[in-house]
């Protein structure tokens, strides 16, 4: 795709995102009208403006205090998610590659439940401070990288891009039985608030918890795409690579810490949400080809904008019941991966 229809596609994309962002921010138990909402984010926005005669208190922390931060956290995550996922399909060579089924995700929540669940007897052990819920979630992402990618070495040292997703599944398997195993054992109440946190979901969006993912998932997203030329050298192999002048064993190193602080900063605000890795970046490819500077952004926008009306869904087919974010998109990506195993011919 050339440039001018690259940027097309994103600036189409970009407008249809902040559109669905206006109209999912009404949709909810407490339905609110679009008018409303602009209304009253104009008026949080710029606080001169008369704030909306038609909209009372209670409308006006719905919108403001609960559903734009739920909406902009949505789109961060899911942003977040299909980035990495292209990632780490450039770097593994396999359209399967996803954090969810990678193990990175899974390496995240166990982190994040281990504080959750333990924080306080981790604050008294002599030694060992307790750990943020993001930054736990961080080493734990990281850890599960490197054990997957340090178990799928063959004899001689090399790795295959189907023994990297074979091993990253295994893993993953034993990441959430581990974390099963911390949910099972832990005494107090906490447990049933981190089982919910597992299934993935935004109802804890708010203010104060957007600066760490905002942060960390564009600072991300904005280094990927200034790497993205480097980063593309390894879908040709480490040798040539190395004749490109690119150090392929540095440059796994930066995308291991990188793809890790994302996946856990979203992890620990939204819990464990798979398959959009998986999805929106084989989409985006079939549009846009496989060139990882032209793929980021469509991913990128892609994912914000599935991920944002499936937590409308969530929040609103069954209302004022509320279905957690991960099952949605495990039965959408679970549909998915199987029609794409087909479609590549694997029995």
């Amino acid at each position: 795709m050339n440039r001018s229809r690259l940027l097309g596609l994103s600036l189409m994309l970009a407008a249809v995102l902040a559109l669905s962002a206006v109209a999912a921010v009404g949709f909810g138990a407490a339905r609110v009208p679009i008018p409303k909402v602009w209304a009253v984010v104009l008026h949080e926005l710029w606080p001169a403006l008369a704030p909306p005669a038609d909209a009372s208190r209670a409308e006006r922390n719905i919108v403001w205090e609960l559903r734009v931060p739920r909406v902009l956290l949505s789109a961060l995550a899911g942003a977040g998610l299909a980035a990495v996922g292209a990632v780490l399909q450039v770097l593994t060579r396999n359209p399967l590659a996803d954090p969810y089924l990678f193990g990175v995700s899974a390496g995240a929540s166990v982190g994040a439940v281990t504080v959750l669940l333990y924080a306080s007897t981790l604050a008294g052990t002599p030694g060992l401070p307790l750990l943020g819920l993001p930054a736990a979630a961080f080493f734990g992402a990281l850890a599960a990288m490197l054990i997957v990618f340090a178990a799928a070495r063959g004899r001689e040292g090399a790795t295959t891009s189907e023994g990297l997703v074979l091993t990253g599944v295994a893993v993953a398997f034993i990441l959430h039985a581990v974390t099963n195993i911390l949910i099972v054992m832990a005494t107090d109440r906490g447990a049933d608030a981190a089982l919910f946190w597992m299934m993935g979901g935004f109802g804890t969006a708010r203010w104060s918890v957007l600066p760490v993912p905002a942060g960390l998932v564009v600072g991300g997203l904005l280094w990927l795409w200034l790497r993205a030329e480097t980063v593309n050298t390894l879908a040709l192999g480490d040798d040539a690579a190395r004749s490109l002048g690119t150090d392929p064993g540095r440059l796994r190193l930066e995308l291991f810490l990188v793809t890790a602080l994302m996946t856990g900063a979203l992890v620990s605000a939204c819990g464990g949400i798979g398959f959009v890795g998986l999805v929106v970046p084989h989409i985006a490819r079939m549009l846009v080809g496989g060139h990882l500077r032209a793929l980021l952004p469509v991913a990128a926008l892609g994912g914000a904008l599935l991920l944002l009306w499936v937590d409308v869904a969530a929040r609103s087919l069954f209302a004022p019941r509320e279905i957690p974010v991960g099952i949605v998109t495990a039965l959408v990506g679970g549909t998915f991966f199987l029609w794409l195993m087909r479609r590549r011919g694997t029995p």
